[in-house]
């Protein structure tokens, strides 16, 4: 499990079928093999560890539904390690567990803020609301607006300072994670009355 917190932007070192290494002198600090960390907000396993590098395997389920195959040496990601038993939930809870992907739309100047509107799968605007959570790219962050082919968030300025989305540009595909409790609900809801849209 994860907040949605990113503690280190790291740097794509190898992309290849099935591989990905990545540089993180940060978050290996205390890193063990065998443990969980989230790279762009997919779940995946440190395999091997070597010095500020760590490798994890990708299986094809992970490419077909996250960005993770676009990565190419020298790209920036957004990682995150499981949360422990003790740690504050400051963001919300997110399991690595990426639905799908999106389409940045736009970045509009607000302010300080940034609001970064994103074309979504309709099966997965059916989970947002406003003022819920949402994971993209795993930075957890709060929907602003919705319409029927997309979301808004605001990122204040530590997340643009501290994250990889405003290295992005319109076009570009972000993974998104929505709220795993929206979802069980939904779910539930769908198996009591027949014909709710899930």
């Amino acid at each position: 499990m994860f907040t949605g917190i990113i503690e280190e932007v790291g740097t794509v070192v190898e992309a290849g079928e099935g591989t990905l290494r990545i540089r993180a002198p940060f978050i290996l600090g205390d890193s063990k093999l065998g443990d969980s960390i989230a790279i762009n907000g997919v779940d995946l396993t440190v395999a091997e560890m070597d010095g500020e590098t760590f490798f994890a395997n990708l299986m094809p389920e992970t490419y077909r539904r996250s960005n993770l195959g676009e990565l190419r040496p020298g790209g920036a990601v957004n990682l995150e390690r499981s949360v422990r038993p003790n740690d504050r939930l400051s963001g919300h809870i997110v399991r690595g567990v990426v639905e799908g992907v999106g389409t940045i739309a736009s970045f509009t100047p607000e302010a300080e803020a940034m609001i970064v509107r994103i074309t979504s799968p309709a099966d997965l605007l059916h989970s947002m609301v406003v003022k819920g959570p949402v994971c993209i790219d795993g930075i957890s962050l709060t929907i602003v607006a919705k319409d029927e082919t997309s979301f808004s968030v605001s990122i204040v300025q530590y997340t643009q300072e501290h994250t990889n989305l405003m290295g992005r540009k319109p076009g570009d595909r972000v993974n998104l994670e929505t709220d795993i409790i929206a979802r069980y609900v939904q779910e539930y809801v769908r198996e009591l009355v027949p014909g709710v849209r899930r």
